[in-house]
């Protein structure tokens, strides 16, 4: 059997010490001048991989941060897993009743926010594949990718966005989060099948079929008699087991069933890990100061070491393409702010105050990041690809909030306009 030797387990764990406390450090710098913190963890790995430490003290890198070997596998698997725990938190954000009671507004804000800018990333993908350095073999895929990774919004930043400027219980914040929903709910959904459609065991069509019937069926049981089953069996859980232990052990079990689930049926395991999290945050009789620490627990360990091993993988220096980042970001910007704000100013929305939705949508954040390195793995896109992309994602997301608070009256910053929280 193959185990992990002494040395490597001293790799992994100074690997493991150096990116969670740096990355901490950094976080709360970024945090006090209201930076995302997500940009600071970035920027730790960033230093740390082939960027700053590999090209200045390559020794050093590779002694801590080794490309092959059982150090780099295990580590390579805590971070595929703190993906799925990341996509688990993000569908516990998800309130489907919500997106449901927001009416005429929020079904036009969150279709025109999810098909203007996926119809313009998919053209331009489509027709100039030579800008994005691709081929033909996987033109039809870049294109269905770039598309979704345009029109996904970053639920959990938004919703941070607005509590930090006191429009959460707005009619505006209310339409924002629901219409964020919708959008992760089905660009998850999309990306996943893009990421299936590229495994070899996937290429029948009989075989996609069973899938399609495998991935909607298991949707609509979690999302159904498994949420009702949940929400019964909730209340017993959280007084006879154990406190917090007991739901915090039981939800990521149910979290990594789904995702063996979704994973085994050739699509990728984020989206069991999401639809579980829809389903287990969804119950009335969960506690509020569960959720917190399931949120805590994941944002606060397996967060940071995602998000600082995405400057392990790739030389930002090198693969740093002006272009293209422009390019990116002028179709991200165009495509979400004017599908969001169309969407809303038909919903009944003032000008200033539907311009101030499209950029509270256009708030990409961690997901988008996630999003580019899961495609980065799979082969679907290069590095200079990636790169544009998270610089996109930080940058949508720094701007959001100040582009919302010019354009609307102080009158919202005053709670004049609040509204239930449903």
């Amino acid at each position: 059997m193959n185990v992990i030797s002494h040395h490597e387990l001293v790799v992994l764990l100074i690997g493991m010490a150096s990116m969670l406390i740096l990355s901490r450090i950094a976080s709360e710098l970024a945090r006090s001048v209201r930076f995302p913190v997500v940009m600071g963890e970035i920027i730790i790995g960033i230093i740390l991989g082939p960027t700053i430490l590999g090209n200045f003290a390559p020794e050093v890198s590779a002694y801590i941060f080794p490309i092959s070997g059982n150090a780099s596998i295990a580590l390579n698997g805590i971070t595929m897993v703190a993906v799925i725990m990341m996509l688990f938190v993000a569908g516990m954000e998800v309130q489907l009743p919500v997106v449901l009671k927001q009416g005429k507004a929020a079904v036009l804000t969150s279709s025109l926010s999810m098909i203007i800018p996926f119809t313009l990333g998919f053209v331009t993908a489509w027709y100039y594949p030579q800008w994005f350095g691709q081929s033909e073999e996987y033109k039809l895929l870049f294109a269905l990718f770039f598309g979704t990774a345009l029109s996904i919004s970053a639920l959990p930043v938004i919703a941070r966005i607005l509590i930090d400027m006191g429009l959460f219980k707005t009619k505006i914040g209310m339409i924002i989060i629901a219409s964020a929903m919708f959008n992760d709910l089905l660009g998850w959904l999309i990306f996943s099948f893009i990421l299936s459609s590229m495994q070899t065991t996937a290429n029948t069509s009989n075989e996609f079929t069973y899938t399609i019937i495998y991935i909607v069926g298991f949707g609509l049981f979690m999302l159904t008699i498994g949420r009702k089953i949940l929400d019964k069996i909730m209340p017993w859980m959280q007084q006879k087991l154990s406190w917090p232990g007991g739901v915090l052990s039981i939800s990521l079990g149910i979290c990594f069933l789904s995702a063996a689930f979704t994973e085994s049926i050739g699509i990728h395991a984020i989206l069991g890990a999401f639809i579980a999290g829809i389903a287990i945050g969804d119950s009335v009789h969960l506690k509020e100061k569960a959720r917190e620490i399931i949120y805590q627990f994941v944002t606060n360990i397996f967060a940071p070491l995602f998000f600082v091993s995405i400057g392990l993988k790739v030389n930002f220096i090198e693969n740093f393409n002006g272009t293209l980042v422009l390019l990116v970001l002028v179709v991200a910007y165009i495509g979400k702010v004017s599908g969001a704000s169309i969407g809303a100013r038909l919903g009944g929305f003032t000008r200033k105050e539907s311009l101030a939705v499209g950029f509270g949508m256009n708030a990409r954040g961690a997901m988008e990041i996630i999003l580019g390195t899961l495609a980065l793995q799979a082969g679907l896109i290069n590095e200079p690809i990636f790169v544009a992309l998270v610089i996109m994602a930080l940058l949508t997301s720094l701007t959001s909030g100040p582009m919302m608070r010019l354009f609307l009256d102080q009158s919202y910053f005053n709670h004049s306009k609040q509204i239930e929280n449903t």
